[in-house]
């Protein structure tokens, strides 16, 4: 097989989506895990850091644009770079959700957790785990793989149901102490289960890069 100038930029890109990925594996996980040690210092590190993953999701976009303006890319090509620029978008909004885990972390600063914290580090190993799968898929272009992984966000949502519930039920018994941090597990929750939702974004970008097929997982 003759390997282009064309295959080689796709190639490129495509290496810096997989960077994308582990850099929101990272995030989310440390996220939660700084949230759970009350680490203050590292939360506030993990909220800059995003703006590494913003600006690879810039060079993504603007090297997409170059290659489908400069290349003409055709068929499978042409899909495939508009799969990797769509990809970058999900990996960015996966960034400002761990960010956003970090800032109600730091609101809820060093008061103790008015509940067990049992469902949302299970949320959190979940995501990182569905990550993890994501670059395997998106490396080896296998479509079959990011099909499995979309169906564990099932699990996350089911998990965030619970999280809600709880906390409804501590503020219920104790409002006037409980509901301020209530709510914020309450929308730590829910970034995690929209984190769940832009990896199956993500996943059927992939179904579609391979198989040209473009399907709604969930």
């Amino acid at each position: 097989m003759v390997i282009t100038n064309l295959d080689v930029s796709i190639q490129s890109l495509k290496e810096y989506t997989l960077s994308m990925i582990e850099k929101c594996q990272e995030s989310v996980d440390l996220s939660v895990e700084y949230m759970i040690k009350k680490d203050m210092k590292n939360t506030k590190k993990v909220i800059r850091e995003d703006d590494d993953i913003d600006i690879l999701r810039e060079y993504i976009r603007d090297r997409s644009i170059e290659l489908m303006a400069l290349k003409q890319p055709l068929a499978r090509d042409l899909r495939y770079i508009y799969a990797l620029c769509d990809i970058s978008t999900e990996l960015e909004r996966i960034g400002d959700y761990a960010a956003n885990i970090c800032r109600e972390s730091l609101e809820i600063g060093e008061e103790p957790f008015i509940k067990e914290l049992i469902d949302i580090p299970i949320m959190k190993e979940i995501c990182c785990e569905m990550l993890k799968d994501l670059w395997d898929a998106l490396g080896d272009d296998n479509a079959n793989l990011a099909y499995e992984i979309a169906q564990k966000d099932n699990e996350i949502d089911e998990l965030y149901e619970r999280v809600r519930q709880d906390c409804l039920q501590v503020m219920h018994n104790n409002p006037d102490e409980n509901i301020n941090q209530g709510m914020r597990l309450v929308f730590i929750g829910r970034y995690l289960e929209r984190i769940g939702d832009h990896i199956t974004n993500i996943c059927e970008k992939i179904i579609y890069a391979k198989n040209g097929e473009m399907i709604e997982i969930g």
